[in-house]
């Protein structure tokens, strides 16, 4: 894709769905609203569908999976409160879009995807916008990043019966999670803080997300 002709031809697109979609919507935290400026949702979605790359909905990308409507990634991301230091997991990879606007926002990002078709597409798209902060595994992104360690912050991008335990205990003290929680059909945005070992949580606003398969998640 010629990325100069990309800009030029999605421009207006971008500039209505910061406006309407995201500060119209309550997305107020400054960061988040430049890098979503900045990165091109094009990018990341099949051909086909590219002429809705800026509406405010989901879209396939694969595998049965899709990429979040713009509002929910940046709303999901003001709610994690990101820092320029922090480390970040990320379960459920898909296009690598979300991938994307967390790595301009944290030192790292480690990010999981069941599936090493997405995996690598994601990980393909990344490298040509010249993003390296990322690291990338496939796997059940239920039980966690693979090596014993903690995180600042984890958002989860499919919907879980609960949060799945092994996520929480890789949640550092301090730490925020971010996740869709529910049934298969309709969730409820919850956010996480960990404070002396213990989980506080509230609820953001409804919403529906593809499921995560795994353990911690639904049968396939």
């Amino acid at each position: 894709m010629n990325n100069c002709q990309s800009k030029d031809r999605f421009a207006k697109e971008r500039e209505r769905m910061l406006k309407v979609d995201l500060r119209g919507r309550g997305i107020t935290d400054a960061c988040v609203l430049k890098v979503m400026s900045e990165i091109r949702r094009e990018e990341f979605v099949p051909e086909a569908y590219q002429p809705q790359a800026y509406a405010d909905n989901p879209l396939p990308v694969g595998m049965g999976q899709t990429i979040s409507q713009p509002y929910i990634v940046a709303l999901m991301t003001q709610e994690l409160r990101l820092y320029p230091g922090g480390e970040v997991l990320e379960i459920g990879t898909g296009s690598g879009y979300q991938t994307a606007v967390l790595s301009k926002l944290a030192e790292k990002v480690y990010t999981i995807e069941k599936f090493a078709q997405l995996s690598e597409s994601a990980q393909a798209v990344l490298g040509r916008l010249g993003i390296d902060n990322a690291e990338f595994c496939v796997g059940d992104g239920g039980l966690g990043w693979p090596k014993k360690r903690t995180f600042d912050r984890i958002i989860i991008t499919a919907a879980v019966p609960k949060m799945p335990g092994p996520l929480v205990e890789q949640l550092a003290e301090g730490g925020v999670m971010v996740g869709p929680v529910g049934s298969e059909m309709v969730q409820e945005l919850i956010v996480c803080e960990k404070k002396k070992g213990k989980i506080s949580s509230k609820a953001v606003c409804g919403c529906r997300f593809v499921k995560l398969l795994g353990k911690y998640g639904f049968e396939e």
